[in-house]
């Protein structure tokens, strides 16, 4: 059965399942240090050897076998849905990204075009309206995961409970879920609960932010974005993000977690 977005280090030592995000570059740098003992020289994501990933072919029985077995403690990261949906707008729709192209090629012109969003000109870097164009971009959002048009969702704002459901419905089973938000404390759970060939002070780990610098900083607090419209459109794209990860969806000001995540909730909820 299939484990997509799964890494694991070549130790074994633990499994991750990505959610794009949610700090999944500064995750899997901890985990390639771990078991080599230095960084990857580049964005992890195109790290093609030290660490076993579920788009490695050779990686794929290793990390089937691993999950299904529970032999490694199995973890993974979230964030809330506010920040995350605005961070996907300003890193992949108004930021050029590391190949010095727009994401996916046609897909800002179509938003362009289509929806009336505006990015800031060709660099990024002009000045527009960000909450309008944001906000254009949520209808858009909406309509790729509800109606699949005019694209299937992407797995940058695909809902998170989607991701982390596919490692529990092929069979794994997780031993931590924690926050992007207190990312320290909940890092350290899964230090503590592993083993690693090189001891990792969180303290000293650098944050590997690989969308940093892509698209313009964002101009106006989180909740400036999300008018009455944009909140109804985000509970009915990210409800189960909401409820089962305990975000503060009455607040968008509040970035912070309002309750620990039940794994038994989790597991229940997300095993059908």
């Amino acid at each position: 059965m299939p484990f997509p977005g799964t890494w694991m280090t070549t130790s074994e030592s633990m499994v991750y399942r990505v959610v794009p995000k949610c700090a999944c570059s500064t995750i899997g740098q901890i985990m390639y240090y771990s078991d080599n003992g230095r960084f990857f020289d580049g964005d992890i994501h195109d790290a093609q050897d030290g660490m076993h990933k579920w788009s490695m072919e050779a990686s794929q029985p290793l990390i089937e076998k691993n999950a299904q077995s529970h032999a490694s403690f199995a973890f993974t990261c979230v964030r809330n849905p506010y920040t995350r949906i605005l961070s996907s707008f300003f890193d992949k729709i108004c930021g050029v990204q590391r190949n010095g192209k727009r994401y996916r090629g046609n897909l800002v012109p179509l938003l362009i075009a289509k929806y009336g969003v505006q990015v800031g000109g060709d660099d990024g870097k002009g000045e527009f309206d960000q909450i309008a164009s944001f906000r254009r971009f949520l209808l858009f959002v909406r309509d790729t995961i509800r109606f699949r048009k005019p694209m299937d969702p992407d797995i940058h704002w695909s809902a998170m409970a989607g991701h982390v459901s596919t490692f529990v419905v092929n069979g794994g089973r997780y031993d931590h879920i924690f926050f992007t938000e207190k990312f320290n404390e909940g890092m350290q759970v899964v230090l503590d609960k592993t083993p690693q060939n090189h001891p990792i002070d969180l303290a000293k780990i650098p944050r590997f932010n690989e969308s940093s610098g892509h698209g313009p900083e964002r101009a106006h607090p989180v909740e400036d974005y999300f008018d009455d419209l944009s909140r109804h459109l985000m509970w009915e794209i990210y409800k189960r993000d909401f409820q089962l990860f305990k975000y503060d969806f009455d607040n968008p000001a509040n970035k912070m977690p309002i309750g620990e995540v039940d794994l038994a909730e989790v597991h229940a909820k997300l095993g059908d």
